[in-house]
């Protein structure tokens, strides 16, 4: 029987001092789990899964979950309850968690025995509203994650706070920035956990800054409301926190070229000279940004009549030259009668009001601004309809900006009201969402108007779950080295907080790069989930080819080297759709006991598409030390090969990006092209890197553009390298999508075979000089080698027709 306490027994005033849970006094076993009571507080523990379990802690008689961030379903999980003496247990087939009658005091347990994490003494508490969880700190735990975090990989001895704000410029350590995650993966001696705090309000993350006692989590109001997450390894967690919070839809192919965007390209003359531009100096791009300049006095729904007076015209040539037009919607709705969105948004009750029933106004780049209430149903399907204007004109993506919300001032009252689906509240509940339902209303808009077309929406501010909707990229950085190697670092934190497609903005928006800068930017960015540049109002013009010719041919080479990569990073996209795993990832997924790739020297280096490591260097370098891990490994660019478990020295000049290959691996590339509509040369090119280690590579195909994949229009093919049998498979197509090619060119790196076998047949190799990345032009008729060319002389390949049927290639010793 479950005893609920009366009313008024959990309701206390506010208090400045520290209250805890205190004795439990009675509990009662549900379905999910159990609900225990104390005199001030009630704590719910749930099942959701094998490896994750739900506190909820709550002085109201009722709980206040959050509504948008959590969708998975519950289920049914097996698990056991006892009571003894002084504790509750309950066990699952992956955690046992320990309930102390004295505190509430929770510890987690893998199955066996080992402590992963355990409460502090001081237990969940509270101080007038503010909710707070201490917990033990371990000896050596490192704490990774927490989304758009500055700082290093390893977030211990700093806190955080999660509270979306508008920085322009921010420094590489500073925060909160534009998007908040409260979700964060704790690590130590070989064990691994995560936790995610599903409360909307400003919150608190503290991995003991200014204390060695504990490391803690709070929020400013609400519940403690927090689930508990293990895996044997960090990628499980990452994937467990994605079953809850959801994953990402296949984006567009187009959305994974090269794009450029600046603030603003106008008039319209001046967008189709960058999309000839592009076109003339063979340099592959897919899509161009209309930034707040297209708009009638910065007014979203509108085209400048004099700028754009043939907005549906423009967007039609720039298709036929393989682009696509993604344009920017800020949220400020400009108070301003006759506006037609305006007069809508007002009569129909759309914006967010103060208490007594007044528009909230603030001023924005239109002048004074309503702001519509992405968390009431009706503004969502109001803005969903009003995109009909874009999409009508043949936009295909859309750019949420300035929707934390920011305004002038940077202080939005906190007591201005939103409808929170019904459950009215203000802005310290709503702001951290805002931005993730701003995302959410464009991403259904854009479907809802291109029925049978993949939404692409690029948001600023985001919270849990905005993976769902939009990518994110890392706001209004700086051209500095120390900025580029930051954004690797917010990518990279971003894979591992269940974002697997974000970027920064190349070159460095506010400032102006240098020629040496932007060149290793866009080397650095060719390994970016986005691959998007981006410049500011009154700058210098920061397109590839406006830094001289030598910065010109490496970021051309570059960028023809991302297209090549296309079979491989959109056969991961995929793989991350499923998984929720990162397509830039930090070695802490892969390597989390290793200590080194916790280091300031390495944090910064990643695994893109699994098999590819980069590491990123400052442009000013000539030489820079790399740790390999455990492993042996393939520098991309000449197939030399080194053990891991070291440190090595890499030449690094200013057109090799330090790039390496995990031996074993299998990469698929194709021929480069302008855009990603245009048509490949049809042969399929596999790189079988030669190891130990035996691999799998699930290639993945579609039209690129619609749904018809969900419905089975798609190819998969397996390929599997046994090293221990000196074999290559391929997997029978499954899937009923035609492949865009007919060849499979397989190529043999580290393999000193003269010849293969396929069934009965004796496949005889050809070879080539091979080269990843074009060769530069010596525009200095006195070379000094600043630019080696580098190749892989006689690379063996040998070429196949491709079938359908499962293929098993023998003999590759």
């Amino acid at each position: 029987m479950i005893h609920n306490l009366p009313e008024s027994s959990l309701q206390h005033s506010s208090s400045s001092r520290y209250l805890s849970i205190g004795k439990i006094e009675n509990w009662a076993e549900n379905e999910s789990g159990f609900v225990a009571y104390s005199k001030i507080a009630q704590v719910k523990i749930s099942v959701v899964r094998d490896g994750i379990i739900r506190v909820q802690a709550s002085r109201n008689s009722t709980f206040d979950p959050n509504p948008y961030s959590v969708i998975a379903q519950p289920k049914t999980v097996e698990f056991t309850l006892e009571e003894k003496e002084t504790s509750i247990h309950l066990k699952t087939s992956k955690i046992h968690l320990q309930f102390d009658f004295q505190n509430g005091v929770c510890s987690f347990y893998d199955v066996s025995g080992t402590l992963l994490n355990k409460d502090d003494s001081l237990g969940i508490s509270w101080i007038g509203t503010e909710v707070t969880c201490y917990k033990e700190l371990q000896s050596n735990e490192k704490f990774i994650g927490l989304g758009e975090k500055t700082g290093n990989l390893n977030r211990a001895g700093r806190a955080y706070t999660n509270w979306n704000t508008d920085y322009f410029g921010y420094g590489i350590s500073d925060d909160p920035l534009y998007a908040s995650i409260p979700f964060y993966i704790g690590l130590q001696e070989g064990k691994a956990y995560g936790i995610y705090l599903d409360n909307t309000h400003k919150s608190i993350f503290n991995f003991g800054a200014s204390t060695d006692r504990f490391m803690y989590f709070n929020a400013e109001d609400g519940d403690m409301d927090y689930y508990f997450i293990h895996q044997p390894t960090v990628a499980g967690i990452i994937s467990s926190y994605t079953e809850l919070t959801g994953t990402m839809e296949i984006p567009p192919k187009w959305a994974l070229g090269y794009q450029q965007c600046r603030y603003s390209y106008y008039p319209d003359k001046e967008v189709l000279t960058l999309a000839n531009t592009f076109r003339e100096k063979e340099m592959p791009a897919d899509v161009i940004y209309l930034d707040i300049h297209h708009m009638e006095h910065y007014k979203v729904f509108t085209f400048d009549g004099e700028k754009f007076s043939d907005p549906k015209g423009l967007i039609s040539k720039l298709k036929e030259k393989g682009f696509r037009v993604v344009v920017i919607l800020d949220p400020g709705i400009k108070t301003e009668p006759g506006y037609i969105p305006y007069d809508e948004g007002k009569s129909q009750g759309l914006f967010v009001n103060y208490p007594d029933g007044k528009e909230y106004v603030a001023q924005v780049w239109p002048g004074p601004c309503a702001f519509p209430d992405f968390t009431n149903p009706k503004t969502r399907a109001w803005w969903m309809e009003k995109m009909a204007f874009y999409t009508e004109a043949g936009v295909d993506g859309f750019w949420t900006d300035m929707n934390e919300p920011a305004s002038w001032g940077q202080f939005t009252p906190n007591l201005i009201e939103f409808d929170y689906e019904g459950n009215t509240a203000s802005h310290r509940k709503a702001r951290n969402i805002y931005g993730m339902q701003m995302a959410k209303s464009t991403q259904q808009g854009s479907s809802d108007n291109l029925p049978n077309q993949r939404p692409f929406v690029l948001t600023r501010s985001g919270f849990a779950g905005v993976q769902r909707y939009a990518a994110i990229w890392t706001g209004d950085n700086v051209s500095t080295e120390e900025h580029m190697l930051a954004g690797v670092r917010l990518v990279n934190s971003l894979g591992l907080s269940g974002i697997p497609f974000s970027g920064y903005d190349l070159g460095g928006f506010a400032r102006e790069a240098t020629k040496s800068l932007y060149a290793r930017w866009m080397s650095i960015g060719t390994f970016s989930p986005l691959f998007r540049a981006h410049s500011m109002i009154n700058s210098n013009d920061a397109e590839p080819w406006a830094f001289g010719e030598e910065v010109e041919e490496i970021s051309r080479t570059y960028m023809k080297l991302r297209y090549k990569l296309l079979p491989t990073l959109y056969s991961k996209f995929r793989l991350s759709s499923q998984t929720g795993l990162p397509v830039a990832a930090s070695l802490a997924v892969d390597y989390s006991a290793d200590p080194l790739v916790y280091l300031p020297a390495y944090q910064n280096q990643y695994l893109f598409c699994d098999t590819i490591m980069v590491a990123p260097v400052e442009s000013y370098k000539e030489i820079t030390k790399v740790y390999l891990p455990k492993g042996d490994w393939y520098y991309f660019f000449t197939d030399q090969t080194y053990n891991g478990n070291q440190v090595i020295y890499q030449d690094c000049p200013l057109n090799n990006l330090p790039v390496f290959i995990k031996a074993g691996s299998i990469l698929a590339l194709q021929n480069d092209i302008a855009h990603t509509r245009a048509i490949n040369d049809g042969i399929l090119r596999i790189h079988l890197y030669k190891g130990t280690q035996a691999s799998e590579y699930i290639h993945y195909e579609d039209d690129g553009e619609s749904l018809e994949y969900k419905s089975g229009k798609y190819l998969e093919r397996v390929f599997r390298y046994f090293p221990n049998e000196s074999k290559l498979t391929i997997n029978e197509a499954k899937g009923n999508y035609p492949s865009d090619f007919e060849t499979f060119r397989i190529y043999l790196h580290g393999f000193t075979t003269d010849g293969a076998t396929l069934g009965k047949k004796t496949i005889s190799l050809n070879k080539e000089s091979f080269a990843f990345l074009d060769k530069l032009s010596d525009f200095d008729p006195l070379p000094d080698m600043r630019f080696p060319h580098l190749s892989i002389p006689n690379l063996k390949y040998m070429d196949l027709k491709i079938e359908s049927h499962k293929i098993e290639i023998c003999d590759l010793v």
